[in-house]
This record gives C-alpha cells, sequence and structure tokens, in this order.
C-alpha cells in the first residue's frame, strides 16, 4: 500500500490547486493525487469558458464573494509568473429593457460593495465597448478576464511533482474509503494509506463523501450547451456580453465570451443531463437518471422552476430559439453564423428541501475535508479555496 500525508480526490482546478497549495505550505509533506479519468481536468474544469471572473454577482460576504476576489487576484499573478497567456478585457452586463433596470442596479451594488470596480454605463458609452450589442444601459467591468484553465492545471501539475515527494495517479477511480489506525483509500490503482484527506470530486464529490459521512446535499448535474461563431462574425462581440440575470432562475443566461485562443462561444442553456457526464442529449445513464428523479429536493427544485426549464429544454432541441435568445444581446446574429461547440457539465449540489447550495460547500470532520458544492467561479477562485482547505486541515496536524 502507498503510503502519503495527504490524499486528495479529483484533478482538476480545485483539487490540482489544493495540492498545489499544501506543496508551496507544507514542503516536507507527501502529497498523492488521485483522478479517476487517463488525464487530469477533463470534465468541468476542461469545459470551462475561460473567464476570470470578478466577484460582481455574489451575496456580500459569502465564500464566493471572498475568495473570487482574493483568487483572481492570486490567480493573475501565478499565470503571469508561470508565463501562462491571460488577458483583462473586460465585460458588460447588458440591459434591454426597462425593467431589467432595478436588476442591473442590484448587481451594480453588489459589485461596489464586492470591492469590484466598475460603472453603470449608458447606450453612448455601450456602444463603443461593443458596436453590435442591443441595450439601453449597463455595467461595464474592467477587470474581467480570460484565460486557459486547462493550461493553468497542466502548470500546476508540473509544480507538484516537482516538490517534495509527490505524485499524481491518473486512471485511479476510488471505489472505497475505510477509517482504522489511518485512512484507506481503495482505487483500481490499489491502495492508497494517509492521515488526512481531501474530497475534491466535482461531480462525484456526493458520492465520494457518502463513503465515510452523510453529505449534505446531492449533486444534479446540468448541462451547458454552446455555440461556436463562425471566423467571419467574431466582429459582433469584441469581449465579454452577458445579459442581466434572472432573478428567478438560479443562472446567468446565454453570453458572448472570447476565448484566449481569439474565438468566440456563445451559451451556455442550462438543462438537466441524463447522466453525471452527460455531454450529449443522447447520453442516459439510466441508475444515475432514476437517482435524480427520486431525489426529493430535485422535485422540488423542478416544480419551482419548471416554466425556466421547460424554455431551457426548448432552447436545446430548436437552434431557432437559441438564436432567438442571442439575439436579444446582439441582432446581427444568425442560425448560420453558428456551430455546435463542446458543452459542459455543472456539478450542482441541491439540498433536500429543493434549493440550490449558492455558495461554495466544504464539509469537515476529523481527518476529511469534503468540497461538496464548487460551481463557478471556482476556477477563479481554485487558489484561494486550496489555501481555505491547507488552512482548515493544518489546525489537525
Amino acid at each position: 500500500m502507498q503510503q502519503s500525508d495527504i490524499i486528495i480526490i479529483g484533478g482538476g482546478i480545485v483539487g490540482l490547486a489544493t495540492a498545489y497549495q499544501f506543496s508551496l505550505d507544507y514542503p516536507r509533506l507527501k502529497i498523492t493525487l488521485l483522478e479517476k479519468e487517463p488525464k487530469l481536468a477533463i470534465h468541468q474544469t476542461g469545459h470551462n469558458s475561460g473567464v476570470l471572473h470578478t466577484g460582481i454577482y455574489y451575496k456580500p460576504g459569502s465564500l464566493k464573494a471572498l475568495n473570487c476576489r482574493e483568487g483572481k487576484s492570486r490567480m493573475e499573478d501565478f499565470c503571469r509568473d508561470a508565463g501562462i497567456a491571460y488577458e483583462i478585457c473586460g465585460k458588460v452586463i447588458v440591459a434591454v429593457s426597462d425593467n431589467e433596470l432595478p436588476a442591473l442596479e442590484t448587481i451594480y451594488q453588489r459589485g461596489r460593495i464586492n470591492g469590484v470596480r466598475c460603472e453603470i454605463i449608458g447606450k453612448e458609452k455601450l456602444h463603443e465597448l461593443e458596436p453590435h450589442v442591443a441595450g439601453i444601459q449597463a455595467v461595464h467591468v474592467p477587470e474581467a478576464g480570460i484565460v486557459d484553465y486547462g493550461e493553468v492545471c497542466r502548470h500546476f501539475a508540473e509544480q507538484l511533482r516537482k516538490k517534495g515527494d509527490n505524485s499524481i495517479h491518473c486512471s485511479a477511480k476510488v471505489l472505497g474509503i475505510r477509517q482504522a489506525a489511518q485512512l484507506v483509500v481503495e482505487t483500481e490503482q490499489g491502495e492508497f494509506g494517509s492521515k488526512y484527506l481531501v474530497n475534491c470530486a466535482g461531480l462525484y464529490s456526493d458520492k465520494i463523501t457518502a463513503m465515510t459521512q452523510t453529505p449534505e446535499s446531492k449533486i444534479i448535474p446540468f448541462r451547458g450547451e454552446y455555440y461556436e461563431v463562425c471566423p467571419e462574425k467574431k466582429y459582433l462581440c469584441r469581449n465579454l456580453i452577458y445579459p442581466v440575470p434572472d432573478p428567478n432562475f438560479p443562472f446567468l443566461g446565454v453570453h458572448f465570451t472570447r476565448m484566449i485562443d481569439g474565438t468566440l462561444e456563445c451559451g451556455p442553456n442550462a438543462v438537466l443531463a441524463f447522466a453525471r457526464e452527460g455531454y450529449t442529449r443522447s447520453t442516459v445513464n439510466v441508475l444515475e437518471l432514476a437517482e435524480v428523479l427520486s431525489y426529493p429536493g430535485f422535485l422540488k427544485l423542478a416544480a419551482k422552476y419548471w416554466r425556466a426549464g421547460a424554455g431551457e429544454m426548448w432552447r436545446s432541441f430548436s437552434k431557432a430559439a437559441f438564436v432567438k435568445a442571442l439575439q436579444r444581446l446582439i441582432p446581427e446574429i444568425s442560425a448560420a453564423d453558428l456551430a455546435v461547440a463542446p458543452a459542459g457539465i455543472r456539478a450542482q449540489a441541491v439540498l433536500s428541501n429543493g434549493k440550490l447550495v449558492d455558495d461554495f460547500l466544504i464539509q469537515e470532520n476529523k481527518n476529511i475535508i469534503n468540497v461538496g458544492n464548487a460551481p463557478s467561479p471556482a476556477a477563479t477562485s481554485s487558489l484561494n479555496i486550496g489555501r481555505h482547505i491547507v488552512e482548515t486541515v493544518a489546525k489537525r496536524f
């Protein structure tokens, strides 16, 4: 059995950032990272839109707000030191009708409270920034940026391997966890023993948690579908264009994102995935789907948001409906300008009472830390989430 001081389950950006932070703060510890896939960061991190978020949307004082602000600064520093390309390009959050102005004002005020540099701008300034956008008013957030989080993860892994006697094991799906004199993690590559365990398993974080304690919530997978704008029409969006989020629906709505490689994507919608790794409509895992449909929390969530959910499903099956949603922001966009891009999965924790877990969720016990919910802006915040976990574990040393 391979021994280490700390085992981290999950090779996405949160797991890798946590391992990297441990290696910085406690270089004498032996760290083992276990990833079930043949490669690192291929699920949520590998399908990330690459935005460096500013924290403008999040409830003041929440873990999202606090970690996003400092995490973004630390991520920029890391990229600069590692030679990873990133760009502070700015974004606009656009109101297209009068009834969206109160929600836009709320976002602006949250941003100011959270320390985000932002301003409300009118039509003239908006069209200077984004000439092809429709809108009567917007919040301009000049410090928003873009990066390739896959590249960030490759550098985390490289630095982790360089420091101490650390190891990364891919194709090491966790089968069980035993607690005796030490923690023993059973995997497809054998057993690993350690004093401490950190669960950063993303889509399967609740499953890993359930191996040692009762999870506070269940992960419900939502698929986000994207289109890529053809090169000839990339001029329609210079940087990042977002709508004012619907306060009655817990997702941000379809938006335009310029990627660090120069491509332009638009989306996502938010539809229930029929498998935890259900990146296409045809991917169905009967057992996982049955688990979702029988969960009281999902049934209550569906009852509350069924109208909005039906609209999201319709946009999933109708490109014309998707394009209509995009045209609210950029009227010149057409179906002919769009090609299907890879979809992503959002691992959303839902409580048994039907409420979405709206913040990062970190569940602790004696020698195990379970990251039970880490949706956006987890990538931006990953270094700070890692620091929080390291400080939490260090109290047990």
